[in-house]
Order: C-alpha cells, then sequence, then structure tokens
C-alpha cells in the first residue's frame, strides 16, 4: 500500500548515492521503494554512481534512506550516501530519466553468472527464452567483458549493435520487470546467434545444430573450442582419459591441475568431499572455481590433476554452459584457452591461428567480448577463503576509504599473476587478473586493459607506482610510461612491502603490523632475491627484522623449474664435495658426478647462481631432498605435492632451526631429511617447522598483529594450521582473502602506499 506524503511538511533532498550502484537494479529499486513511501522526484545514473531527487515529509524520507541501505538489490554495494537540501522540485510523482553526464567515478561491475530466476526460465517450455543460450536479466549476465564506456549503459558495450525486438524494450522500459534496464537483454529475435565453426571452413548458423554438432563431438572425444564470457574455454570429456591426454600434449601442459565444470553440486559430491564453506563457494553467485578434495576413486580421468589430491571445480555460469552439460551428460574439462604466459583468447580466428594442433573445431558466438577475463579461483583453508586468482565474478574489485587522495594513482603491479590499480578520490579499483608478462600477447593484453580503464575513467595519473625490479616489464611500462607523460611522478616500491600492504589495504590497517611475506622471489633492497621476508611496517614504512637463509640458485631461473639444482644447492651449504659425492640418495643420484663437480665450481665462485631467501625456492628445496628430482610441470607443484604428502602423516614434531641475528637459520634441518625415509613425514615436519618459526618469532613482538601474505601462503595445509595455532594464542592476525594473497595483489598494496602518502 503506497504511503502518503504530507504537503504541509514536504522536504526537498538531492541524495548521491556511490559504490556498486549501476546495472545491479538499483535504479528500479530506489523508484519502487520511492513508491512506497510516496515521495516524488526522479532517480538517474551519473558517472559518480546514482543521483536521486526526493521530495516528502522529513519522516518519509528518513525511513527511504534506512531501507535504501537495508533492502539493496543483491549485486549492489552502497559505500557512500550524501544528502543536500534543494529547492522545490515541484514534481507529481517519482520517475527513472537517462543517464547524467558528469565526472566518472562509480564502480565497474564483474560479469555474473547465471540467476535462479533466468535458469527456471530457460527450462520453462512456455517461456519465450525456453533454452535460449543468452538470458539474462538485471541479476546476472555479462557486464564488464562487455563494457567499452561508462555509465553502464546499453549503447556504452558490445550489445550496441543488436537492435531490442518490441517484447525485449517493454521488459527494458519497465521498472517493475526484472529486464528493466539490464543492458544485455535479448531473445532469440534479436539477440546474439550461436555458430559452430571448423579450421577447415566449415559453419553452421542454426543454433539448435550447432549446439549438436559441437555436444556430440566432445561424446566422441574431441578436444574442443567454446567461448564463454569473456574468453573461449578449451573442453572435453573429463571422464575420457585419451581426450585428456590429447589436450595436454598439444597444449604443452604436462602436469598442471585442469578445472572441471559439473551440471549440479551433486555430480561435484561424486568425485570430491567438501565442507558446507566450500559448497556455499561453488554454489555462490560469482561461481568460482574451488579447490577441494578429490575422491580416490572416481570416473574421472585420472589424469585431470595427477599427484595432487585437489581438484578444481566449477558449476555452469552462463546458460550456454547449463545447455551444453545438459546434451553431453559427463563433467567437462573447461580450461582457459591459451598459450603458456599468454592471455585467454577472445576471438575465434585467433583460435584457429594459435592453437589449430589443439582444436579444429568450436562454437561461438556474434556478442564481442570487448574486455577479456579469465575464471576465479579461490580455495578454502580450515578459517578463510584464500583468493588464488580474482576475475571473473570478483573483478573489477573495488574498495572504499574514508580518508580521500588528492592525487590520482597508477600502480603496475608485478610481473607475474599481474592486475592493475587506479586509485582516485576515495577509492582503489583493482583490475581482473591480466597474467604472465612474458611474451608479446601478453604485454598487448596488459596494455589494453591499461588503456580500458584509463579510457572509462577518463583517468591521467599524478603518480605512477610500479615494482622495484629493473627487469620487469611492468617497471620498463612505468618508466616509459613518466618519461612520456611530463610532471607524474614515479614510485618504486619493494616487492614484499607491497604484498604487506596489499593486505592492510583490504582491511584498511594503518598501524604498526609484523608481516610475514613468503613468496617465489622479489628483488631485494640489497640486490639479492628476496622471498622469506619478516616485515615491522606500515603504510609509511618498513624494517626487514628477519629473512630467512639465502640459498643458491644454481642456473639461476633454471633452478626454478628443477627443484633438484635447489635441493643441491642446499647440500653444498652443508656439506663437503667429496661428502656429497659419496652420499646414496635419489637427489644425488639424479646427477652425473661431472654435473656435480660443474655445480659445485659455480656454487663457490658465485656464477650464475643468485642468492635468494624466498620460502617457495625452501620448499623446492625439501621437495628435491626428499626425492623427488623430476622437473616442475607448473608453479608451485613441489608444495601442492608437499601439502597432498603431509596430510598422510599425523607427525607433530619439527625439523631443528635457529634464528641468530634476523637470520632463520635452517641447515639443521638438512641433514634430518636425508635421514628421514618417510616423504610423507618429510612433508609434514616441514610444515610443522615453518608454523613454529613464524609462532617463534611473532612471539618476540607481542603487540603486533601478523600479517600473513605472499603465494606461499597458497598453501592450504599450512594455513589451517598456522592460524588454527594463533586463534588458540587469540593472537590478532590478518590474511588476504577477497584480494589474490600472490602477485596479484601487488598493484593493490603498490596503489594503498601512494594512496596513504600522496600531499595535496
Amino acid at each position: 500500500m503506497q504511503l502518503l506524503a504530507e504537503s504541509s511538511s514536504k522536504k526537498s533532498y538531492r541524495i548521491v548515492i556511490e559504490g556498486v550502484v549501476q546495472g545491479v537494479g538499483f535504479r528500479p529499486f530506489v523508484f519502487q521503494l520511492a513508491k512506497e513511501y510516496g515521495l516524488c522526484g526522479y532517480v538517474t545514473n551519473s558517472g559518480s554512481g546514482v543521483v536521486v531527487a526526493v521530495e516528502g515529509t522529513p519522516e518519509h524520507i528518513d525511513s527511504f534512506l534506512v531501507m535504501l541501505q537495508q533492502k539493496k538489490p543483491p549485486l549492489a554495494r552502497i559505500d557512500k550516501i550524501e544528502k543536500e537540501s534543494t529547492s522545490p522540485l515541484n514534481l507529481e510523482n517519482f520517475s527513472i530519466v537517462d543517464s547524467l553526464k558528469s565526472t566518472v567515478s562509480t564502480m565497474l561491475l564483474a560479469d555474473m553468472s547465471l540467476c535462479n530466476d533466468c535458469l527456471e526460465e530457460m527450462q520453462d517450455k512456455e517461456n519465450r527464452r525456453y533454452n535460449y543460450p543468452f538470458i539474462n536479466c538485471t541479476n546476472c549476465g555479462p557486464r564488464y567483458s562487455i563494457i567499452k564506456n561508462l555509465p553502464y549503459d546499453r549503447k556504452m558495450s558490445s550489445m550496441d549493435s543488436f537492435a531490442m525486438c518490441e517484447k525485449c524494450q517493454e521488459e527494458y522500459h519497465n521498472p517493475n520487470d526484472r529486464r528493466y534496464h539490464a543492458q544485455p537483454i535479448s531473445c532469440y529475435e534479436c539477440g546474439p546467434s550461436l555458430k559452430y565453426v571448423t579450421l577447415s571452413g566449415e559453419e553452421e548458423h542454426d543454433q539448435k545444430k550447432a549446439l549438436e554438432k559441437i555436444a556430440t563431438l566432445i561424446k566422441a572425444g574431441e578436444v574442443v573450442a567454446i567461448k564463454g564470457v569473456g574468453g573461449f574455454h578449451i573442453v572435453c570429456d573429463a571422464t575420457n582419459s585419451e581426450a585428456v591426454r590429447s589436450l595436454r600434449e598439444n597444449k604443452h601442459r604436462p602436469t598442471k591441475p585442469l578445472a572441471v565444470m559439473f551440471k549440479s553440486l551433486q555430480a561435484i559430491k561424486k568425485v570430491a568431499s567438501m565442507s558446507k564453506k566450500e559448497e556455499t563457494l561453488i554454489l555462490s553467485k560469482e561461481r568460482p572455481i574451488t579447490i577441494v578434495k578429490k575422491r580416490e576413486h572416481t570416473t574421472l580421468s585420472h589424469l585431470i590433476a595427477p599427484n595432487i589430491d585437489r581438484i578444481g571445480v566449477f558449476l555452469p555460469y552462463t546458460p550456454l554452459h547449463v545447455l551444453l552439460l545438459k546434451k553431453v551428460k559427463v563433467p567437462l574439462v573447461a580450461t582457459s584457452a591459451n598459450l603458456s604466459g599468454e592471455p585467454i583468447i577472445v576471438d575465434e580466428k585467433e583460435i584457429f591461428q594459435k592453437m589449430p594442433f589443439v582444436v579444429e573445431h568450436l562454437l561461438t558466438y556474434d556478442r564481442e567480448i570487448v574486455n577479456a577475463c579469465d575464471d576465479s579461483v579461490v580455495q578454502e583453508s580450515k578459517h578463510h577463503t584464500i583468493t588464488l586468482r580474482m576475475a571473473r565474478g570478483y573483478a573489477p574489485f573495488s574498495l572504499y576509504y574514508k580518508q580521500k587522495t588528492a592525487k590520482k594513482i597508477l600502480a603496475f603491479g608485478a610481473n607475474q599473476k599481474v592486475t592493475i590499480a587506479l586509485a582516485f578520490e576515495n577509492n582503489i579499483l583493482l583490475s581482473p587478473h591480466i597474467g604472465d608478462i612474458d611474451s608479446i600477447s601478453s604485454s598487448e593484453y596488459f596494455q589494453k586493459t591499461l588503456e580500458t580503464l584509463q579510457r572509462v575513467y577518463k583517468f591521467e595519473p599524478d603518480i605512477v607506482v610500479c615494482d622495484k625490479h629493473p627487469k620487469y616489464e611492468t617497471s620498463r611500462f612505468a618508466r616509459a610510461y613518466v618519461d612520456e607523460h611530463a610532471g607524474v611522478e614515479l614510485v618504486e616500491l619493494q616487492h614484499h612491502y607491497a604484498h604487506a600492504l596489499s593486505c592492510m589495504a583490504e582491511y584498511s590497517l594503518d598501524e604498526d603490523v609484523l608481516a610475514f611475506c613468503f613468496d617465489g622471489t622479489g628483488y631485494g633492497d640489497d640486490g639479492k632475491l628476496w622471498g622469506g621476508e619478516v616485515f615491522v611496517a606500515n603504510t609509511k614504512k618498513y624494517e626487514r627484522v628477519y629473512h630467512f637463509k639465502e640459498l643458491a640458485l644454481l642456473g639461476g631461473e633454471v633452478a626454478i623449474k628443477e627443484p633438484r639444482r635447489v635441493g643441491l644447492s642446499m647440500l653444498f651449504a652443508s656439506f663437503s664435495l667429496e661428502t656429497i659425492l659419496q652420499m646414496d640418495s635419489p637427489l644425488v643420484n639424479a646427477f652425473k658426478e661431472s654435473e656435480i663437480r660443474t655445480l659445485y665450481s659455480m656454487y663457490e665462485r658465485g656464477i650464475n647462481s643468485p642468492q635468494s631467501s624466498s620460502v617457495g625456492r625452501l620448499f623446492d628445496g625439501v621437495y628435491a631432498l626428499s626425492g623427488f628430482t623430476q622437473s616442475l610441470g607448473y608453479e608451485g607443484e613441489s608444495g601442492l605435492i608437499l601439502e597432498s604428502l603431509s596430510e598422510k602423516s599425523k607427525s607433530k614434531a619439527i625439523f631443528k632451526y635457529f634464528l641468530q641475528e634476523g637470520v632463520v637459520e635452517y641447515a639443521p634441518m638438512i641433514a634430518e631429511i636425508l635421514e628421514e625415509p618417510s616423504k610423507e613425514k618429510i612433508a609434514k615436519k616441514f610444515m610443522n617447522t615453518l608454523v613454529h618459526m613464524i609462532l617463534t618469532i611473532a612471539e618476540k613482538y607481542p603487540e603486533l598483529p601478523l600479517v600473513l601474505s605472499g603465494g606461499v601462503f597458497q598453501n592450504r595445509v599450512l594455513v589451517s594450521m598456522l592460524t588454527q595455532k594463533l586463534r588458540e594464542k587469540k593472537r590478532a592476525y590478518y590474511i588476504p582473502s577477497s584480494v589474490a594473497i600472490n602477485d596479484g595483489g601487488i598493484a593493490l598494496g603498490q596503489a594503498y602506499f601512494a594512496f596513504k602518502n600522496s600531499k595535496g
């Protein structure tokens, strides 16, 4: 029932609402709420968010503002509401008006998975969108991947080329309809359409037949490509080992785990065991790839995630995925279509140009992907959700702060798992995952993402922040940018300090913290490769109070792919050459005597043997000392294997180590590992030892909260054990959750530093 305002005490206000308030059904929500309280005025989108002009009694306006926050749409996020009195509006009703032109500061929206309402409609034979592959509404569907500019209107997206039919227009313009101003709205009559294409040039434009053809090929064991929201997936039957083997061989991906898409949570339960928290993640509107524990005996191919006990699973997040799974009736491998080190492919021609030996058949559609966006990857530790890749569903990701920066800040990130951050006014915006910048294609993708963010926000930075590493491509980009733009300040920030700041930014921390920053490598202040750092830090400065004893990386970057070299380096640090040559161990036996002597000479002379304090490399060394001598198939493989092994042991023992003058000295551990025959016990004792080291150092700074950041803390077992101990001790700690804990969070830390230290 509509409430009536008393005309004798009317007030008029202009209300500006900032946050995630465009493309989420916020204007029709405001419209309906205003009518409920008998208010007059209008609501519109603007560059800063949503503007509401409202007139009514003070009581009704106050109630309206309360309900605005309590009942907001599910995808909306309100960061700030400003209200100011205005002259009387003299309007007789409330309406929704076209977007205003103004300075852009509203937040970009992430692509969202298919909602339950749309899922029900597409399964209803009487609905006009029955089995429609592109069904969406205000609460779901593509956003970031199709947007060209803000405000988020259809004409600013790749849907601009699709003229709405009469029925879609009616829904689009009806404030009481779920599809009111849903920018990707379409149907069979007016929307995008599917197309089947082959390497040889065959095409099928009938949508039903195109879907049938690709489903038939998958069931026959073929590897195909399918266009998703933010790029193509390489897809095959996850129960067919020959198909999976073909994908691995042709994509040159020997052991890296492959994500699997299932039709339902019940189907996932047949191959994996999950906690309630993991189930919630899998079912969430973001639909991330979620890392869960594999069951031992399932119908899935043993090649999906070899050598580890975990598997990445996810549910269909587009209507096309739903239709495909319904046709094939088996779980599907769905891995990003890209060459190693390159970004996800968004163009069908590029698929055949770059991956002709991987796929010969693809299913595509004619709506352009403006902005590429990979799948997000998350996992649950005992107490926390850990983000491994922040992309579709979560990013672009924005944080709002009470403080306002006087400068515009652009942060370029690291060189792996790269993201870009913009800081302006009260906000820091973090881009989706871009990837490793180690190819021409990935550099171009980085530049395109940067151009998109700058175009959308009309963004010209006053400050550019980059990593201190002189050879990072992103640092070169940053220096080149500053050289080309007079008056722009360059800030170079130490890698691990940025890791600490990334976590601090997520929780708006400004006080002193004790930061444990453990990862693979990062350029240190002393020119060495850091990666096992303990800082006392705040938003202005840091002091390196502890670090792990450096080890030599024999052969430089080669050692990162060959852990046996790291293990041998650890032996060189503890034993004489002759003693090592007499050892009967898998590690020593993995080398010829001449190789060991040559590498020892390199070690002694410091030739191509950079020093590293990295805990990531320490994992590699322990992996090799345990008897694993093969090269790694992907980054972090040694850590995942040790994680899996550690869960098979109940040992509570630790290896010997000591702290001396700010150095974590683990040399005593090496001899103990060589004497331990059980790989499982080695792995568990190593985890126990790392936890013990962290707790021991933490006790020396009892007044400081802990920050845990860096790629090593992707290790679920390590984090679960450590956080359990910290909770038992009632010790305050912070660990990244919404933001990627690895180098994907570096740009946020860089931006936060400049945000906190820029002067007006």
